[in-house]
């Protein structure tokens, strides 16, 4: 993983403000801040190794840095909590409001803490949104089919009913398929024709009879 280099640093010495201890074993490289503010406390036990560029803010309560913990260069720790003793801290990371267990190893540029309240406030909106949008997608769909009976579009019926009253009013199927015109038709339509042929041409019955219709 790319690491961004650590900007060079000309102070020599170490910022110390508030109620600060440290004990005089430990090693703090130059440029260190260590802050207390009113009511909250930093504890530096010995052995402890603070490499330079390091910001300790102790905030709300005591911060302890146990015997023998190391903090890497750029380690910035804020708020309260505890480093373990012997604890292995990268460079660059970001401690917040937690602490890190004895002999714990945290790699370089990461990030620990309670990040709870953004969570708190991406959950309860997240879980709203969905509920709402289905019942939105599904009022559009029932105007659209009010819709297509007000143009002129009309839907198929499945039911038996209304096959039945579609098919009286159209004007061109009940004549062709109702049986009883088909049966009708042949018999006194082609008996009346054939008298009026035999009275009209008594000897001559051998004219073309006109096309029946189907």
């Amino acid at each position: 993983m790319h690491l961004p280099p650590l900007p060079l640093s000309s102070h020599t010495h170490v910022y110390v403000q508030g109620d600060v201890s440290i004990d005089p074993s430990a090693a703090i490289s130059s440029g260190v801040i260590l802050r207390a503010d009113p009511d909250s406390r930093i504890i530096i036990a010995a052995g402890v190794c603070i490499g330079s560029g390091s910001i300790l803010h102790a905030h709300d309560g005591t911060l302890n840095v146990e015997a023998g913990a190391n903090l890497g260069a750029g380690v910035l720790v804020v708020g309260k909590g505890k480093i373990g003793t012997n604890a292995c801290i990268g460079p660059l990371t970001t401690i917040w409001n937690t602490s890190v267990e004895p002999w714990q190893v945290v790699p370089a540029a990461s990030l620990l803490g309670d990040r709870g309240r953004e969570v708190a406030g991406l959950s309860s909106s997240d879980p709203i949104s969905p509920r709402t949008k289905p019942s939105d997608v599904t009022s559009p769909s029932t105007n659209l089919t009010d819709e297509d009976a007000f143009n002129g579009q009309v839907p198929v019926n499945p039911t038996p009913a209304s096959s039945g009253t579609t098919e009286e009013d159209s004007p061109d199927q009940p004549k062709t398929e109702s049986p009883t015109s088909e049966e009708e038709t042949p018999i006194y339509g082609q008996g009346s024709l054939d008298r009026i042929l035999k009275t009209l041409f008594p000897y001559n019955q051998s004219v073309n009879r006109p096309p029946e219709e189907g």
